[in-house]
Order: structure tokens, then sequence, then C-alpha cells
């Protein structure tokens, strides 16, 4: 289960695709999307990347910043950003504290196998630190408009 709007959103530090280290700290007084994904270069992972990536001009001209995190090595991440030109963050959670604080490990399913993985999860952090709104089990298709839509109407 995913963390509840109202709650203060975990801070968190972590190593980036950059050789830098990014804390959520960092964007104190800005809107957060923070999206946390399974995989570095998958197929849903990376559509759902480039979508952020393709409206980010719709994204940071509604005052938002968008870090992506995943369970990937710092490595990972630069080679996946690079490939893509992404621009944004992505941050690297290889001991999956992170995902841990925003409670988005669950139960999955592959090849009749179950085992611990990330449930695609994205959560709206606003200028005060608190979680804003909650996107649980995200489908990728349309995802980037629903956020930012509802980055608009919080917004007011």
């Amino acid at each position: 289960m995913a963390l509840e709007t109202g709650v203060k959103a975990p801070d968190f530090s972590a190593d980036t695709d950059g050789s830098g280290t990014v804390s959520l700290k960092d964007y104190s007084g800005k809107w957060v999307v923070l999206y946390f994904y399974p995989k570095d270069d998958t197929s849903g992972c990376t559509k759902e990347a480039c979508s952020f990536r393709d409206n980010m001009e719709r994204i940071t001209g509604l005052g938002a910043v968008v870090l992506g995190v995943s369970p990937d090595k710092a490595s990972s991440h630069k080679k996946f950003s690079e490939k893509y030109n992404l621009n944004f963050i992505l941050a690297s959670d290889t001991d999956k504290s992170i995902c841990t604080k925003y409670d988005i490990m669950g139960e999955k399913s592959m090849y009749g196998k179950k085992y611990l993985g990330v449930i695609r999860t994205t959560y709206i952090i606003n200028p005060e630190g608190n979680i804003a709104h909650v996107f649980s089990n995200v489908k990728v298709e349309g995802h980037t408009d629903a956020v930012i839509g509802k980055l608009q109407e919080l917004r007011g």
C-alpha cells in the first residue's frame, strides 16, 4: 500500500544518473513528481520515462520537477538516461530503502514465479513537502497526461 495523501513525504538521499546525489529536501518549495518504476530500459519503463521527457515543458510550466526512482545502479541510470536523452534526474535505490519508505514494494509474478518487486507508483508532493496525490499500480498509457491534469487541479 502506497503512502496516503496529506502525510509528510519521507526525505531520502540517493546517487543519480549524473554521478551526484539527490535529496527530496533539495526541492523544498517546489512541486515534485516522484515516480517509481521497476527497471531501466524495459518496454513499459522506457515508454513512461520518454513520456515524462516529451512533456517536460508542460510539467515545468506548472512549477514542478520530475524525479524517477528504481533499484537500478547509477551506472544503469546513466546509460538509460543518455540512450533516451532524458531531461530529469534518475535516483538509484539499490538497497530499496526509498522504495520501502514510500511503501511501493509488492508481490509480483513472472512466468508463474512470485517475487517482491517495485509496484509502479507516482507521488505528487506539494511545496510544503506533503503528499498531495498518489497514483498506485500505474498503467503507463496516458499516465503523464493524468499527472499533468492532477498538477493543474492541485495548483488551482
